[in-house]
C-alpha cells in the first residue's frame, strides 16, 4: 500500500474533533461578525428550536449553548442542579464517568459511585441494589467516549422514575449517533459538543433542559458568574447569550442542523453513522483486533490490538499513512485503541483505513 505522502490531507477517525462538511467549513473560513443583533438571535433561536426537535424534547423545554468544551456544561449541570440537600449516584464505567466524580468531590456533593470495568455495560440487577435509598441525582455519560460502552437509557430512566430521581445524561459522543429521546426517556438534562456528531469545531457545548430541570432552577441559588444558567436562560428567551459566545461555531453549528434537517432528519443521520460502524465492524473482523464492549454506541468501536501495542498503531497510522484513529489514555493506552465513525465520513473512508491495518499486517506490525 502507499503511504502518506507530504502535504496530503488527513483523514480523521477520532471521536471529536472530526471531519466536517464543507458547508461548515466555508463557514468558518469568513470574518466572524458581531451578534448583539437580530440577526444572530434569529440564528440561535432556530438552533434551540432544532436541538428541541433532534432530542424529542417538549415545547416548554430549553435550550442553553455554552462557550467551552463537554466538561463546562458538566460542570454546568453540577454546580447548577445540586448541593448538600442532595444525594447522587454516579455510573463510573471510564474517564468521562470519573469526570463527574470529581466534580462531586469538587463541589462537596454526597454521592455515590458505580464503578464499572472497562468494557462493562450497566444492568438493571446493579441498579436495583440501590432503589428506595434516598438518591435525587443520577449522573450518567450514556455513551463513556474512553472505553466505547453505551448504556441502557431504559433501565436507567426506569430506575429514575421509580425512585423520583433527577436525570443528567452525557450524550457528549452519542448525540446524532444513538437516538436520544428526552420525552420518552423522562430525561430532565441532556449535555453534547459541538465537536462530535455535530461535527463542527470544538468550543461549544450544549445543554438540553426538560421543563423539570428550569422549575429546578429556582430552588437552587446560583454559585457561579459564568456558568450560571439561569442568566444563559433568560439571555435565550431573546436568542442571545450572557457573555460573547464562540460565534462563528454557532453559525456552523446552524448551518450544520439545518443540513441534517435537510437531509432527512435526525433518523437519518443516526441510520448513516450507524451504517458506517456496521460496515468497519464487518471488514475488521479478520484482523487480529478484539471488540472490548459488551454496548456499544454507533459513534466508535473500541478495540484492543492482540499482538502489539494500540498506541504504536496510531502513532504509525498517524505518521506513516495520514490517518487519525483515537488513542487512550492512562493504564489503556497500549491497551485500547478508539475508531469513530461520526463527522463526515464514508465507507470509502473505512476502506482506506482496513487497507492500512492490513499493510501493517503484512509489515509484522501488527
Amino acid at each position: 500500500m502507499r503511504r502518506m505522502r507530504e502535504g496530503e490531507p488527513m483523514i480523521n477517525f477520532t471521536v471529536g474533533p472530526v471531519q466536517s462538511s464543507q458547508t461548515v467549513l466555508n463557514i468558518g473560513a469568513e470574518q466572524v461578525p458581531y451578534f448583539r443583533t437580530n440577526e444572530f438571535s434569529e440564528i440561535m433561536l432556530e438552533n434551540e428550536a432544532l436541538m428541541k426537535k433532534f432530542t424529542n424534547a417538549k415545547e416548554d423545554a430549553r435550550v442553553v449553548f455554552m462557550t467551552g468544551s463537554g466538561t463546562a456544561s458538566m460542570e454546568a449541570s453540577i454546580v447548577n442542579f445540586f448541593d448538600e440537600r442532595d444525594k447522587i449516584l454516579v455510573i463510573n464505567g471510564g474517564s468521562f464517568g470519573q469526570r463527574f466524580v470529581d466534580l462531586c468531590e469538587l463541589y462537596q456533593l454526597n454521592y455515590t459511585q458505580i464503578k464499572l470495568e472497562v468494557g462493562q455495560a450497566l444492568t438493571s440487577e446493579q441498579l436495583a441494589q440501590y432503589d428506595n435509598q434516598g438518591f435525587t441525582g443520577f449522573l450518567v455519560n450514556i455513551h463513556e467516549t474512553s472505553t466505547g460502552v453505551h448504556y441502557d437509557i431504559d433501565i436507567i430512566s426506569e430506575f429514575c422514575q421509580k425512585n423520583n430521581i433527577f436525570l443528567v445524561v452525557d450524550a457528549i459522543s452519542s448525540f446524532l449517533a444513538d437516538k436520544i429521546d428526552i420525552s420518552g426517556s423522562k430525561i430532565d438534562v441532556m449535555i453534547t459538543g459541538s465537536q462530535k456528531a455535530l461535527a463542527c469545531p470544538p468550543g461549544v457545548s450544549v445543554i438540553v433542559l426538560s421543563k423539570k430541570a428550569v422549575d429546578r432552577l429556582e430552588d437552587y441559588p446560583s454559585k457561579c458568574m459564568y456558568l450560571n444558567l439561569k442568566s444563559a436562560l433568560k439571555n435565550g428567551e431573546r436568542g442571545q447569550t450572557p457573555f460573547t459566545p464562540a460565534v462563528g461555531i454557532l453559525r456552523q453549528i446552524h448551518a450544520r442542523l439545518k443540513e441534517i434537517e435537510a437531509n432527512g432528519g435526525v433518523d437519518v443521520e443516526i441510520a448513516r453513522v450507524k451504517e458506517l460502524a456496521e460496515d468497519f465492524r464487518n471488514k475488521i473482523k479478520d484482523l487480529p483486533f478484539e471488540i472490548t464492549s459488551e454496548s456499544m454506541s454507533n459513534a466508535v468501536t473500541p478495540l484492543h490490538p492482540t499482538a502489539c501495542s494500540a498506541y504504536e498503531i496510531f502513532l504509525t497510522l498517524k505518521d506513516e499513512y495520514g490517518i487519525w484513529v483515537c488513542p487512550n489514555g492512562g493504564e489503556l493506552a497500549d491497551k485500547i485503541m478508539r475508531v469513530g465513525h461520526i463527522g463526515a465520513l464514508s465507507c470509502k473512508d473505512n476502506d482506506i483505513l482496513i487497507a492500512a491495518l492490513k499493510d501493517l499486517q503484512s509489515r509484522g506490525i501488527i
